[in-house]
């Protein structure tokens, strides 16, 4: 999109007042040459690149070497000679990681996207909040110069501090961002979450601009330890991987020592309560986690069971969230013990009358009758690393404690 880009770096120079005719007929020359790559002694890889992305290098490097994976089925690492790296991602797309001073090589994946090392760990756009904390577990929250998510739509404080900071630039909505902006901050890498999907034209246009795109798949991940394991893959980006494996083995022994210990108290307790987990969409529907996801397993080894496992689902799309309609939902968790509010898309409910607000029948429901209704704070979702943690505030509201929740609001 050579037109999109002049248009880009024109906007850059209209504050500037004092340009004559012949001056600005030379800037308009130079940047069209740089945005065919044609002049490439003046213009930023990224955008002279963006119409090669596709050529193969002039040596073929060996395979040495594959990432070990526990629990993540959603991505695929293979290291090759002189640190290449192959990255498969479970939507079908490969990327090839080209270490620094590395020849460019897409490593015979013709449809690779390539990903310049140096770039990427200099400045990352990030419109995945939930990787976020990966970020800052890791101790690399200073490689995200640009976000999609405000200050105040964040819970972490370093995050906010970095944000007010100016270290971090909101860039606008995910759907909306400003490329301007983000071309002024040299983004070496696009992370975007799943919701891309419902706007492919923005993923087309950051990568028609030389900014290579990786969509975000851990929300897919069945196993929550396996969403938990991105960590290995921000790891490689980041060229920190001893530290993520070191932070995903000590993180998963808690989680999997967890486990053991509820599965044995609910053998005990033969508990196995119904949670329904939700939010109302705009449009009126009920949106739900389809079932077999990281989050229902989670209800699972809590001690419950999730109320929607037996929906049949007939779509076969990207998502891992499914849209039903009232009389499904009301079949399914009209009945279940406890009701989970989804928060994290519209802002969630305060109380049992502002659920009952989106729809009278909530009050015939099991849940809302005896008060075990729950809506997830901010921070569910967006501190990932805290999974097990989150397991356990599920198991207390299954046990009915209700007293130290972190990741959970009672509704009365």
């Amino acid at each position: 999109m050579p037109g999109a880009v002049l248009v880009i770096w024109m906007k850059r120079f209209r504050n500037v007042r004092r340009w004559n005719g012949t001056a600005t007929l030379l800037l308009a020359a130079c940047l069209l040459c740089c945005s065919f790559g044609l002049f490439l002694g003046g213009c930023g890889r990224n955008t002279a690149d963006a119409d090669l992305q596709q050529e193969t290098g002039s040596r073929d490097y060996a395979l040495v070497d594959s990432m070990e994976l526990s629990y993540a089925t959603q991505f695929s690492v293979d290291y090759y000679e002189e640190d290449y790296v192959h990255i498969h991602i479970a939507d079908g797309r490969d990327y090839v990681l080209i270490p620094s001073g590395g020849e460019k090589n897409n490593l015979g994946f013709s449809d690779a996207t390539i990903i310049y090392e140096e770039d990427a760990r200099k400045s990352i756009y990030l419109a995945a909040s939930s990787a976020m904390d990966l970020f800052l577990q890791l101790e690399q929250l200073d490689v995200i110069k640009t976000c999609s998510t405000t200050e105040d739509d964040y819970s972490m404080i370093e995050v906010k501090q970095a944000i007010n900071d100016g270290d971090i630039t909101y860039v606008g909505k995910y759907s909306a961002p400003d490329y301007e902006m983000l071309l002024a901050a040299n983004t070496g890498l696009a992370i975007e979450s799943t919701m891309i999907y419902h706007s492919p034209k923005i993923q087309e246009e950051l990568e028609n601009v030389g900014i290579p795109v990786l969509i975000e798949r851990s929300s897919y991940e069945e196993s929550p330890l396996g969403r938990l394991e991105w960590i290995k893959l921000y790891g490689v980006l980041l060229g920190c991987e001893e530290e993520a494996n070191q932070f995903f083995e000590k993180q998963a022994a808690k989680v999997e020592e967890l486990t053991a210990s509820l599965n044995t108290q609910i053998e005990e307790e033969k508990t196995s309560l119904k949670v329904a987990f939700f939010y109302i969409s705009s449009n009126g529907y009920v949106n739900v986690r389809k079932p077999g996801d990281y989050l229902s397993k989670m209800v699972e080894i809590a001690g419950g069971s999730y109320a929607f496992s037996n929906l049949n689902i007939e779509e076969d799309n990207m998502l891992s969230t499914l849209n039903i309609n009232w009389e499904d939902f009301y079949k399914e968790a009209k009945d279940a013990d406890i009701l989970i509010y989804n928060g994290t898309i519209d802002g969630g409910v305060n109380s049992l009358e502002e659920l009952e607000e989106k729809n009278a029948l909530f009050a015939d429901f099991k849940a809302v009758k005896e008060g075990n209704v729950y809506c997830t704070n901010l921070n569910m979702f967006q501190e990932s690393s805290k999974v097990a943690d989150i397991i356990l505030d599920f198991h207390n509201i299954i046990c009915g404690n209700t007293t130290d929740l972190q990741y959970l609001k009672a509704l009365d």
